[in-house]
């Protein structure tokens, strides 16, 4: 069961590396950084597509853009120097909340 977790974990790793370089590219103007974001998303969904073997296809997801959304945030705010405004900090805390009660509380989560 766990390495359907880290499978969703490297599918979550490569859709942040997409989407950052899908930033970079600016536009699909600097091809490396095009070329990467279409590696990147490759990664990612072919690791999501292993995932769904072992974890419910509405848990994976969920857990896939939501921790990718706060995740990918994190990085905007590093990396990009974007700063997120108050509803966009309530949206993540409702993300987390909602992917932390579908995990401890679903009956569609394999425990």
């Amino acid at each position: 069961m766990w390495k359907y977790y880290l499978f969703l974990a490297g599918a979550i790793v490569c859709e942040i590396i997409g989407t950052s370089a899908l930033k970079a590219s600016r536009g699909f103007s600097i091809p490396v950084w095009a070329v990467m974001t279409a590696a990147a998303y490759a990664g990612s969904f072919w690791l999501l597509g292993l995932t769904l073997k072992g974890i419910s296809l509405g848990v994976a997801y969920a857990v896939w853009a939501g921790v990718g959304t706060v995740l990918t945030v994190l990085v905007g705010l590093v990396i990009f120097k974007e700063k997120p405004d108050l509803p966009a900090l309530l949206g993540i805390a409702l993300i987390i909340a909602g992917v932390t009660v579908m995990n401890l509380f679903s009956k569609t989560v394999s425990h």
